[in-house]
């Protein structure tokens, strides 16, 4: 595998050891075989590690099959396939509801990760899981294209440098505009698949809701939220704690029907090498 990145107008200049290690979060190993191999070149020329690299230099980095050691996955459909956004590096699908993210057991092949895997087959490339979706959860999500840029990625997701807006629809009517739920989420003793409110021993979760539109006839509200945590559940958990369960909701809803009316509605974030603002919506199918 080879890699070409330029580096942004806005790039401070370092050596490149310093970009491999801080910036681009190459492990050490690969780092390692990176040096003893000199397979890192500057414009096109071989480049020491105590090498200075600055704004608009083309960086090319080499790797051996045994340096990222591809993972055995199951081939699935690739026309069940909805790409809001890809380049070389990344690409964020619009993922059907009722569709696991990814398997958990190794004979799985109807997962949306299955489905991209045989997607990106023809180019030679490979998915690898960023973040996910609950199953019955649609919208927008994100994978990486090769496994250079997979802890990239997951640092700006675990530094909130990724923004998610989740479009829902509650029972009830929620009179306020906006409000922020703050609430401790652990798990269910009674039920594994489940989530509670759990404020002594659970992790917190911080949830920002706005409201959309009220329908009176069917006695429901549209509503958007962000999410400032990442816990399992958490939008659908928080939501039944206030008395606004999400309709549909097979697990926290008293009386479910139809589909979990949740979806991932808006993904933003800085494209990792260009800083260019990428920005996917995902328009819902039918409520």
């Amino acid at each position: 595998m080879e890699l070409s990145i330029q580096l942004p107008q806005n790039f401070k200049e370092q050596s490149v050891r310093d970009l491999l290690e801080q910036e681009w979060l190459v492990p050490r190993k690969v780092r390692h075989f990176l040096r003893i191999r000199k397979n890192v070149s500057v414009n096109g020329e071989p480049a020491l590690f105590h090498f200075l690299v600055k704004a608009c230099d083309l960086v090319t980095l080499t790797f051996e099959p045994e340096d990222y050691p591809r993972p055995v996955q199951l081939l699935g459909d690739p026309t069940k396939v909805t790409v809001l956004f890809e380049d070389e590096h990344l690409i964020i699908l619009n993922k059907p509801a009722g569709m696991k993210t990814h398997p958990n057991q190794p004979d799985e092949n109807k997962t949306l990760l299955n489905h991209l895997a045989a997607y990106l087959a023809p180019k030679n490339q490979f998915p690898y899981v960023v973040h996910r979706l609950d199953k019955e959860t649609s919208g927008a999500i994100l994978f990486a294209k090769n496994p250079f840029v997979l802890p990239i990625l997951g640092r700006l997701l675990e530094t909130k440098q990724i923004f998610r807006r989740y479009q829902a629809i509650i029972s009830g009517n929620l009179s306020k505009e906006s409000l922020t739920i703050r609430k401790k989420i652990g798990r269910d003793r009674h039920d594994r698949r489940k989530r509670v409110i759990d404020e002594r021993k659970g992790d917190m979760a911080i949830t920002h809701v706005q409201t959309n539109s009220y329908d009176k006839e069917k006695n429901r509200t549209s509503i958007y939220c962000i999410l400032e945590t990442g816990r399992t559940h958490q939008i659908r958990v928080h939501l039944e704690s206030i008395g606004h369960p999400i309709i549909g909701d097979p697990l926290y809803h008293q009386n479910p029907k139809g589909r979990l009316m949740l979806h991932a509605y808006e993904l933003h974030l800085a494209h990792p090498f260009t800083g260019e603002m990428i920005v996917a919506t995902a328009i819902p199918g039918l409520w």
